[in-house]
C-alpha cells in the first residue's frame, strides 16, 4: 500500500536539509496519514486520510 491520501492524494516530498557549512542532504518529508472508519453508502470503510482533509472536513467518519 502506498503511503497516499485517498481524499487529495498527497504523497511523500522530497526536500534539503542544509548543515552551517551548506552541504546537502536530501531526505524525504512523509505524510501525516492517519486510519479513519468512514461511511460510504451505508458501509462503514477503513481508509488512510492526511491531517489536512480531516481538518477541513473533506471526510465525514462513520459512528
Amino acid at each position: 500500500m502506498a503511503k497516499e491520501c485517498a481524499i487529495c492524494g498527497k504523497t511523500k516530498l522530497k526536500s534539503a536539509k542544509r548543515s552551517f557549512s551548506n552541504k546537502q542532504h536530501v531526505h524525504r518529508q512523509e505524510v501525516n496519514l492517519q486510519s479513519v472508519k468512514i461511511n460510504d453508502n451505508g458501509t462503514v470503510k477503513r481508509i488512510d486520510v492526511c491531517t489536512s482533509c480531516i481538518r477541513a472536513g473533506k471526510v465525514h467518519r462513520a459512528v
